[in-house]
């Protein structure tokens, strides 16, 4: 029992910290690589966002220049599409990826992408499970532990809730994972459609978006470790 406890603290342990550090030094790293290599087209990434936005007939969504390493986003509430300074400005093989991914979210948001329709419903749950789960999990251990363990009560109730409030969380990550694939997806069709890059250039835009994408399943799985954790140690309590 107790080797078998061990392993699960060690599996914890990777999840939690080393997979989502080898995510990010990969996907920095592979930006880094293909952000240095110019693209033929010779097209920023502002530049490709608004053909590949041109030639899918939206015109009702800005690209805007934003601040800070990787902070490119696709905020459909107000409709802008917003690129990181070396995105924005720089004609490079990781700044086509990039750029053309963001569209991949302006797309879905115009032809009504069943996922990212119910991931921004699911939002304001996410957010109140992130902003107060750890709060009533962490008052419902004290309590429990304070009652001597005994089961059910107010600590019980309040850590269960709290678990209930990090599932929204959690299914939002989850819901993230299509999300985010579907709109690589679309990106590499567009680009290799439009012509935007060339066969060598495809493969390398590819690597910058499989890093990324990793990312989010390192997220996931740290955001489902932590669920599952929490679930064992509220069932130990009854």
């Amino acid at each position: 029992m107790e080797v078998g406890i061990q392993v699960y603290i060690i599996i914890y342990f990777v999840i939690l910290m080393v997979v989502p550090m080898l995510a990010q030094m990969n996907v920095k790293s592979t930006f880094n690589k293909y952000s240095k290599v110019r693209s033929t087209s010779g097209l920023t990434g502002r530049e490709v966002a608004e053909e590949i936005l041109r030639e899918n007939g939206i015109y009702d969504v800005s690209v805007e220049r934003g601040q800070g390493f990787l902070s490119d986003y696709y905020d459909p509430r107000n409709k802008k599409l917003v690129l990181s300074p070396d995105n924005y400005d720089t004609p490079s093989v990781a700044g086509t990826a990039v750029a053309a991914h963001e569209v991949g979210h302006a797309i879905q948001h115009a032809t009504g992408y069943a996922f990212l329709n119910f991931r921004s419903a699911l939002f304001p749950l996410a957010q109140l499970g992130s902003n107060f789960s750890y709060f009533l999990i962490i008052a419902g251990m004290i309590i429990t532990y304070a009652q001597n363990n005994v089961g059910g009560g107010l600590g019980n109730m309040l850590l269960w809730a709290g678990i209930g409030l990090m599932a929204f969380a959690v299914l939002f990550q989850l819901v993230t994972l299509p999300v985010e694939f579907d709109a690589s997806k679309r990106a590499m069709n567009q680009i290799q459609t439009l012509n935007i890059v060339n066969e060598k250039e495809y493969r390398h835009a590819k690597k910058v978006l499989n890093a990324a994408a990793m990312t989010y399943v390192a997220a996931t799985a740290v955001a489902v470790a932590e669920l599952i954790r929490f679930i064992l140690i509220a069932k130990s309590n009854n």
